[in-house]
């Protein structure tokens, strides 16, 4: 049984990746926007982890999680679209056997991580709006060492638990994945095998991985606002449901198509759908985290500006 499992592995040596369109015209509109799109998210996710650096008034346990972030959504994006883009310019668009493992278990891995490190950071504001007396108690430097610590561990277990289970089912042909990348669930519709152990292991980490942390933050928020509406001040009202507002939109962008994605049965596969709804979570998502939380964070543009200014006075 392992010699066949192990004939049926090798006898794959590569993919093929169709992506979203074979016309050639709509394959270049493609390419340009979303080359675009993807500068774009490296410059503002790397304009914030420079800016979180260089101030020190942005040395706080709430804008290290943020660098963090901004650096996972980096390598987010970088894991997927350049390969994406590499196959709208190239006839041939195939991936190896070795690089669809790398790709996938590379992608969960910061997946996992992002959803982690969401729920740290409501966390971080539950603590610094219902316990502000106590907040550097509670978030010390080694406390948030030990969180990161934690969120990778569990991002590593969980990226290996996906990738093995997926990737030790026989492929048997044809080899061609409908979609940009290799996604779990596109890869599974071509093992020629029962997929229903996977389908159920998949709902079962994503519940732990995607419901239990939303659930985490619901129950942060649900503190948080109750605690804003004690505040007599409606300008403290204001200020503290401002703080709040960019991470309750980046988790709805998030978490909303990753569950659709991850914990559905393996009979509502649709290829078309489910592009659309990586490319939320996964380009999408990186792209605005940097808008979000720069536009609607004074400390953030104050730090830019100052940036600016320094470099306008050494002139």
């Amino acid at each position: 049984m392992q010699t066949l499992r192990k004939d049926n592995c090798s006898s794959v040596s590569e993919f093929l990746l169709l992506g979203f369109s074979s016309e050639s015209q709509v394959r270049v509109a493609l390419f340009i926007f979303f080359l675009l799109l993807y500068m774009i998210t490296l410059l503002g996710n790397g304009l914030i982890i420079t800016l979180i650096y260089l101030d020190s008034r942005l040395h706080t346990p709430m804008y290290f999680f943020l660098s963090i972030l901004s650096l996972v959504d980096m390598s987010y994006v970088t894991t997927t679209v350049p390969q994406m883009l590499v196959n709208m310019v190239c006839p041939r668009r195939t991936i190896s056997w070795g690089a669809c493992v790398a790709q996938m278990f590379i992608f969960l891995l910061l997946g996992i991580a992002e959803c982690v490190l969401y729920a740290i950071m409501a966390y971080d504001r539950y603590v610094a709006i219902c316990f502000p007396l106590h907040y550097s108690v509670l978030m010390s430097r080694l406390v948030c060492i030990k969180m990161v610590t934690v969120c990778w561990s569990i991002s590593i277990t969980g990226a290996l638990i996906y990738t093995v289970f997926t990737m030790r089912l026989p492929y048997c042909g044809p080899y061609k994945i409908n979609h940009f990348f290799c996604e779990v669930p596109a890869v599974l519709k071509l093992a020629c095998a029962d997929t229903s152990f996977n389908d159920r292991l998949d709902f079962i980490l994503g519940f732990i991985f995607l419901l239990v942390p939303l659930s985490l933050i619901l129950a942060s928020y649900a503190c948080i606002f109750a605690s804003i509406l004690r505040i007599r001040s409606s300008q403290g009202r204001l200020k503290s449901f401002s703080t709040c507002a960019s991470h309750i939109t980046v988790v709805t962008m998030f978490y909303g198509p990753a569950m659709i994605m991850y914990m559905r049965p393996g009979s509502w596969y649709d290829p078309e759908r489910d592009k659309k709804l990586a490319l939320f979570y996964n380009v999408v998502s990186a792209f605005l985290n940097p808008i979000i939380y720069s536009l609607r964070n004074k400390d953030v543009k104050g730090a830019f500006l100052k940036v600016l200014g320094d470099r306008g006075a050494a002139k």
